[in-house]
């Protein structure tokens, strides 16, 4: 093989590399199955919380947080191939620690709330490069409900049972201190690729 036909057959073959990755109607899919992921999370946890909240008070609903969100989250997994958690820097549980890029996308998508944006409207996704290999990476905002803040408001709006049952299932809770419409945290998916 002459050098110049042995040049272009390794550029072909490096240019071929660097544009492995799906494709834009491959990322848009992802996208969408993402927000349908993210939406039957939100959806069935709220609805969960709601019920336990009119069953059992806000001191019986702590339960569906701890052990029902975890259980949801890997139903959507399953359902939607999907790695799919709830994370916040401020984050009530120790497993709910953002990792870098789940970090930044929070701080994109307050930014973005701070402009004027609507809550509901926020997400985010990207490929990214990791040392396994690329991720399909996507977040979706939680914002606060003013229900939410039975649990997760200000040390006025947490009723005492609350904050004592509280601070016996979460003693290195962070994730108080809201106010309605702000973002509390993240709902992160990814999957390899």
């Amino acid at each position: 093989m002459k050098v110049p036909a042995l040049i272009a057959v390794a550029l072909s073959t490096l240019l071929a590399g660097c544009a492995s990755g799906p494709s834009a109607e491959e990322q848009a899919a992802m996208v969408a199955d993402a927000r349908k992921a993210s939406g039957a999370l939100i959806q069935t946890l709220g609805g969960e919380l709601k019920t336990a909240l009119g069953e059992k008070g806000p001191e019986g609903a702590v339960s569906v947080c701890k052990v029902r969100a975890p259980q949801i989250a890997a139903e959507v997994s399953k359902q939607f191939n999907f790695d799919t958690k709830r994370v916040s820097p401020k984050n009530r549980s120790p497993a709910g620690v953002p990792d870098a890029w789940e970090a930044e996308a929070q701080a994109g998508l307050e930014k973005r709330l701070a402009r004027g944006e609507k809550p509901e409207t926020l997400d985010t996704w990207q490929i990214v490069a990791t040392p396994a290999g690329k991720q399909f990476r996507y977040a979706k905002a939680l914002p606060v409900q003013p229900l939410c803040l039975t649990c997760h408001g200000g040390p006025a709006e947490i009723p005492d049972g609350v904050k004592a049952r509280l601070a016996a299932e979460y003693p290195l809770d962070q994730a108080t201190g809201y106010a309605p419409g702000m973002v509390r945290g993240i709902v992160s998916i990814k999957r390899s690729l």
